[in-house]
């Protein structure tokens, strides 16, 4: 498939090097030469320096001939002319643009994307998806990574294992048999920052950090098990009130369940505006790092301190202090792959990063065909797939044990109909069940032919 990535950022640089890796034909655009250069000499890919928008520029990437193309610089609006020059002058298929600007998202405006109009068959909002990502990681605040799976039914979680974990060096084989009646999977163990896919026989340590499916109702009873308690959030404080600050407290208000939420602001403007758009939220201007602005928020009170400013230093920071003043729970925004081992030292619980779920999203509808739902793990160590099985694929008709898996793939939840099935051996995978995957990132092209995606669509 032949991709033109317009915008070599953190999150364009990332899809080219998803894409690139599973041998599609991509090309990168961008006007900043040291970008796309950075991509050339780093990725299997093409680089065109230059405007997006421009035809030339597209014609020069390849446009006639490509298939797709994905608009993901930091201008909403060179998106939107990118996506209409692809359409217009090009005829290209499939556009997908990110767009941030709550204004281009809001639903009474939907029909503009309409192929008459602007045409984008795809709009990505990072900061809407990195919200969705903070209020999933405060549903399970003892896990350090969350995503719900065949329509809510399934959950990923993301574990740290503590010495004090009841089934430290038992054999996965044996957990299975002590919980027959818990829908639970292991399906990732990282240990001294190798990521893998265990074996039946493998045993988890403690300082393992474990990824595995529980069914969404056995959640609690599954973080008890790995020795976790699943305490109720009901005081928030968030510390940024931009767009995400201001979807996460949108949210929460929303939500039937009473929970208070306290935001702190830095920028005047953007504090007068949050606390303009929230009902029953208290919006504090200051700096999120000020001891005193702190404790008039409460923090010693909270039950979690959400870091979700645009400095990854200063979401650390602040979720470190929150912490040093009696704050329990600290989840902090990063955009910084290269800071996330920092977390573990600094006591800070969970992190989001914008970047991976962005890409995620993207990677979801790039896996066009049957794929529902893409996950991506770590820095693109691996993945979760989400697919409907098809008749033609390989896979439908046979027995788990039977299929010619690879080695770091493992299926980690089954849905027949509406109902969510546990993967045993002995299991057979019919056509139009749904099926979620975990598999290292070198196997991710294996599973799409098992699964036939590529063939069906393309």
């Amino acid at each position: 498939m032949k991709v033109i990535i317009c915008g070599a950022g953190q999150v364009g640089w990332q899809i080219a090097r998803h894409l690139s890796g599973e041998r599609n034909d991509v090309t990168v655009v961008d006007h900043n030469p040291d970008l796309v250069r950075r991509a050339t000499d780093t990725l299997d890919v093409q680089g065109v320096a230059g405007h997006a928008s421009y035809p030339d520029i597209l014609e020069r990437a390849g446009a006639r001939d490509a298939d797709m193309i994905i608009a993901a610089t930091h201008s909403d609006e060179v998106n939107m002319v990118t996506c209409q020059v692809a359409h217009s002058v090009f005829a290209i298929q499939r556009k997908i643009a990110r767009l941030r600007a709550q204004s281009y998202l809001d639903a009474i405006y939907s029909d503009l994307y309409r192929r008459d109009h602007l045409p984008i068959d795809v709009v990505i909002s990072p900061e809407k998806e990195v919200a969705e990502a903070a209020l999933q990681r405060l549903s399970a605040p003892a896990a350090f990574d969350t995503e719900s799976f065949l329509d809510g039914k399934a959950q990923l979680l993301g574990i740290n294992i503590a010495p004090d974990c009841p089934v430290i060096n038992t054999p996965l084989r044996q957990l299975t048999d002590l919980f027959s009646t818990l829908q639970a999977i292991v399906v990732g163990i990282r240990r001294d920052g190798m990521l893998f896919a265990p074996g039946a026989g493998d045993q988890i340590f403690a300082g393992d950090e474990v990824y595995l499916f529980t069914r969404t109702e056995d959640m609690t009873r599954t973080l008890e098990i790995f020795g976790k308690t699943n305490e109720k959030q009901e005081r928030i404080v968030i510390i940024g009130g931009g767009n995400v600050g201001l979807a996460v407290a949108r949210a929460l208000e929303q939500r039937t369940d009473r929970v208070r939420v306290r935001v702190i602001e830095k920028n005047r403007k953007i504090a007068e505006d949050a606390a303009d758009a929230l009902e029953r939220t208290i919006v504090l201007n200051g700096d999120g790092l000020d001891v005193n602005l702190l404790a008039e928020a409460n923090i010693a009170g909270a039950d979690a301190v959400l870091a979700v400013t645009d400095d990854d230093k200063t979401n650390l920071l602040a979720a470190v202090r929150a912490k040093g003043m009696g704050c329990p729970m600290a989840i902090c925004l990063t955009n910084d792959p290269s800071l996330v081992p920092l977390m573990a030292p600094l006591n800070i619980d969970a992190y989001i990063n914008p970047r991976a779920t962005t890409v995620s999203s993207i990677l979801r509808h790039i896996r066009h065909g049957r794929v529902r739902g893409v996950y991506s793990i770590g820095d693109a160590e691996a993945e979760v797939i989400e697919a409907q099985v098809l008749s033609t694929s390989p896979i439908s008709g046979q027995r788990i044990r039977d299929i010619d898996f690879p080695e770091g793939v493992l299926v980690g939840a089954v849905m027949k109909g509406d109902k969510l099935v546990k993967p045993t051996a002995a299991l057979r995978i019919e056509e139009g069940d749904v099926i979620a995957i975990f598999c290292m990132a070198d196997d991710v092209s294996e599973v799409e032919r098992l699964l036939q995606v590529s063939i069906d669509f393309f």
